[in-house]
C-alpha cells in the first residue's frame, strides 16, 4: 500500500436532526434569515442557515473549545463551505 499525503477522508454523510423550537426562537430565526437576504441579496431557508448558526456559535464558544482541548469533549470537523463561499 502507498503512503500518500491526504488522510483518507471523515465519514460526510450528513446527519438528520428533527428539533422542537420555542415560539420566539422560530421569529428570532426568521427574522436572521431576513437579515441575511438584505445584507447578501440571496434568500436561504433557516433550515439552510441553522447549520452554520450552530457552527459559529460552537467555534465561539471559549469554554467549549478549551473542553475539547483538554480531551473533555470530542474534535469538531470542520464544516464544508456552502459552494458560493468557496474558492
Amino acid at each position: 500500500m502507498h503512503e500518500l499525503k491526504l488522510a483518507k477522508l471523515p465519514d460526510r454523510k450528513p446527519v438528520k436532526l428533527t428539533i422542537m423550537l420555542p415560539p420566539d426562537t422560530n421569529t428570532a430565526l426568521q427574522a436572521y434569515a431576513a437579515a441575511y437576504r438584505e445584507t447578501y441579496g440571496e434568500t436561504e431557508e433557516v433550515a439552510e442557515l441553522v447549520p452554520y448558526i450552530i457552527d459559529s456559535f460552537l467555534a465561539g464558544d471559549r469554554g467549549f473549545a478549551k473542553a475539547r482541548k483538554n480531551g473533555e469533549a470530542p474534535a469538531r470537523r470542520p464544516r464544508k463551505q456552502p459552494r458560493e463561499q468557496q474558492q
